[in-house]
């Protein structure tokens, strides 16, 4: 059958990246970035203890928003168990960066993301896909009516402004899932750990700075944060054709089909942490990031030899995409970008 057949190339893609040594940690890299980004976040606290009380304190916020958003990108390598061979080591170092480090629960986002990389961009299942204050898919849309179908219409425009938001998103759902639900793995030491995060962190900033800069400070460097993750993370997949809950896609092109690559040089690669190579990512989680760009030549070629398309544009690109795809899924339309195969599953 079709479908057996590509499983066996992704058997065979898998032991070349295997063979390529793609596949060994890099523990220097890891330990450099971690302890590096730890020390930055630190100083830069330091220095606001320690500056005047003015409004340049908020360059810091900024800068702080950054700091805090490489530190994320590295809890996610973490949680895909990219850093270390021991399974225990990348949870625990995971849940340090996510929950003491930057204030996120690990349990709810290990569960969230799970789901999205088993089910990218299937409707019902994959959960960044779930219609919220945006609609990311055409059947999403045809579930919405009255004033959300309306502001719908629209959304691809304002979808820029939201990820302003995303970090004050992401702290919200992780308290929440860390007080509602009993059963979530190690709940009070994420209990603990986001505590002593959040509340430590707006005690320290209100005890050194003045209320309306310390308000200021948090509101930047969250919104920076967010933005930041939320830039990195949303051309991924957004625009990429979408998928009704029952259908049954083989591995291999269900994730190389549904993601996008992004190209660009040093600056794209610092501002995405390595997620800019999504489609390798996605058929490789726990590739280490240096080793991405091997990987990806080889699942390039790979790709063009079995006929599977492989996406990748530039950053540029790929918020235009994203912007015409939210528009178009907002007034109702059909995706104008579901490939072939797709349109197969969706008849």
């Amino acid at each position: 059958m079709l479908g057996e057949r590509y499983v066996e190339a992704f058997h065979q893609l898998a032991a070349e990246v295997n063979d390529a040594g793609l596949m060994r940690r890099r523990y220097g890299f890891y330990w450099s970035m971690i302890l590096g980004w730890t020390f930055a976040a630190f100083a830069i606290l330091l220095a606001v203890a320690l500056l005047p009380d003015t409004w340049i304190q908020l360059v810091l916020a900024a800068l702080l928003g950054l700091a805090m958003a490489q530190l994320a990108f590295l809890g996610h390598e973490a949680a895909h168990h990219q850093v270390f061979e021991s399974r225990q080591w990348n949870e625990w170092t995971a849940r340090v960066i996510a929950g003491l480090l930057t204030g996120l629960s690990l349990g709810w986002w290990v569960d969230k993301h799970s789901r999205h990389h088993a089910n990218p961009n299937k409707d019902l299942a994959d959960p960044d896909v779930d219609a919220g204050v945006l609609s990311f898919t055409p059947e999403s849309t045809d579930r919405r009516s009255g004033l959300g179908a309306k502001l719908a219409r629209y959304q691809g425009y304002y979808f820029l402004p939201l990820l302003v938001f995303e970090g004050f998103s992401l702290h919200v759902d992780s308290v929440r899932t860390i007080i509602s639900r009993p059963k979530l793995r190690y709940r009070w030491i994420e209990i603990l750990f986001i505590c002593i995060r959040l509340l430590g962190y707006l005690a320290f900033l209100f005890i050194v700075l003045p209320p309306a800069i310390a308000v200021a400070f948090v509101l930047v460097q969250v919104g920076v944060f967010g933005f930041l993750l939320g830039g990195a993370f949303s051309p991924n997949h957004i625009g990429m054709p979408t998928v009704p809950h029952d259908a049954d896609i083989d591995f291999l092109r269900r994730q190389v089909y549904m993601s996008r690559s992004v190209r660009g040089g040093f600056l794209v690669h610092f501002l995405m942490g390595g997620l800019e190579y999504q489609v390798e990512h996605h058929l490789f989680p726990r590739a280490p990031r240096p080793a991405l760009p091997d990987v990806q030549r080889i699942v390039r070629r790979f790709c063009a030899q079995h006929g599977i398309r492989y996406t990748e544009t530039t950053l540029g690109e790929a918020f235009r995409t994203i912007i015409a795809y939210l528009n178009q899924v907002g007034l109702k339309e059909r995706d104008p970008y579901t490939c072939p195969l797709v349109r197969q599953y969706r008849g």
